[in-house]
């Protein structure tokens, strides 16, 4: 991607570059303050779109679609081995995602595919500072300490990347469907008498069909930053209805995580979770009321990829001897992440249960006793 193609907007009333803001959905210019709605007329190329990418093309030519374009900053952590990347604006003194101070220049990789679209943050800072706390104030065996700050000091908002992957698929299966049906039986109870009861049978019947589908958007992080566990629980952000062709103004100021997970081990991983829910379509379709020895053949072609950035926001910190991390989809809010626990907490919880058992069975015997 050039610099002729994501374009760069200046403020026009001081010239400066200017920054998407979350709070006001517009670009505003941070030495003034100029706020400049995004319409867009803005793109560098009228005709400018979200496009999809051949996969197999991409991967015999892999020198297709690399190197931003722009000025730009790497920066990786030698404790979590993020590499953060920062687009005309500061570099930060400790990562992003562990807050270890120990992150050291890294070299800007031309080969590097440039994301070409992404979703702009819409959730502002002060909306999911509130997320927060209320999400920390709903753990109730979370340390106090925690409840009372709520570490909303160590937010940050960060463009995450993201693999997305178009498919078509025909598929032919094959299985045993098994259909249910009931025998009577007889045998002798514990006291000797005859009696029947039904039994249920499987009358099995071979079965085979054809399947069609389109997979749209199948999602593939590419972070190394953040757990993967966590990133499922945010998901999914709105990628077939929300993109934005990519623009600098949308990332001048946040902090882009450069992927680690590249095209072709995401397209691997993103094949094996296509025959995980081909066979599973596959299997919806078999007759019957159980099935067994369920054969798939999928023939996939049309394949296309997009990188794009995510916007979350992330909030990182240490509790005793252990980090801890709580992300919130910077699109939707949607939260996700992990606490310590108060084992003081626990353990008062765990006494109470006992006395209230105690007493209900206490109560129990009595009235037992009384009758």
């Amino acid at each position: 991607m050039s610099n002729a193609t994501v374009g760069k907007h200046p403020c026009p009333e001081c010239g400066g570059d200017l920054q998407w803001n979350a709070a006001k959905q517009s670009l505003v210019c941070p030495y003034c303050g100029t706020v400049v709605p995004w319409t867009p007329a803005q793109a560098a190329d009228p005709g400018t779109a979200v496009v999809e990418h051949d996969l197999e093309t991409a991967l015999r030519n892999p020198e297709v679609n690399r190197d931003w374009g722009e000025q730009r900053r790497e920066v990786q952590c030698q404790s979590c081995h993020a590499i953060s990347v920062f687009v005309d604006g500061k570099v930060a003194q400790r990562c992003d995602f562990c807050g270890s101070p120990s992150i050291i220049a890294h070299e800007s990789q031309k080969d590097a595919i440039t994301p070409q679209s992404l979703l702009p943050f819409k959730i502002s800072d002060g909306q999911v500072r509130d997320l927060i706390r209320a999400w920390y104030g709903s753990r109730w065996f979370a340390p106090d300490k925690l409840k009372r700050a709520a570490l909303t000091d160590t937010l940050h908002g960060i463009y995450l990347p993201y693999w997305t992957f178009d498919a078509h698929v025909e598929a032919s299966w094959t299985a045993d469907a098994g259909h249910y049906y009931y025998e009577t039986e007889s045998y002798r109870d514990q006291q000797g008498n005859m009696r029947t009861r039904q039994v249920q049978r499987v009358r099995w019947v071979p079965a085979a069909g054809q399947l069609a589908h389109f997979f749209d958007d199948r999602l593939v992080a590419g972070t190394a930053g953040v757990a993967p566990g966590l990133l499922a629980a945010v998901e999914p952000f709105p990628t077939t209805t929300d993109l934005k062709p990519y623009s600098p103004e949308f990332v001048r100021g946040w902090t882009v995580e450069r992927y680690q997970v590249d095209l072709r081990r995401a397209s691997e991983i993103n094949r094996a979770d296509l025959d995980n829910r081909v066979r599973a379509l596959c299997s919806n379709e078999v007759p019957g009321d159980t099935q067994r020895n369920l054969q798939v053949d999928a023939r996939y072609h049309g394949r296309t990829f997009k990188h794009v950035l995510m916007p979350v926001w992330l909030v990182s910190y240490t509790y005793g001897s252990r980090r801890f991390q709580i992300i919130a989809n910077g699109y939707t809010g949607k939260i996700a992440g992990k606490h310590p626990y108060s084992w003081v907490k626990i353990f008062f919880a765990v006494l109470a249960a006992m006395i209230a058992t105690a007493i209900i069975v206490g109560v129990i015997y009595y009235f037992s006793e009384s009758q």
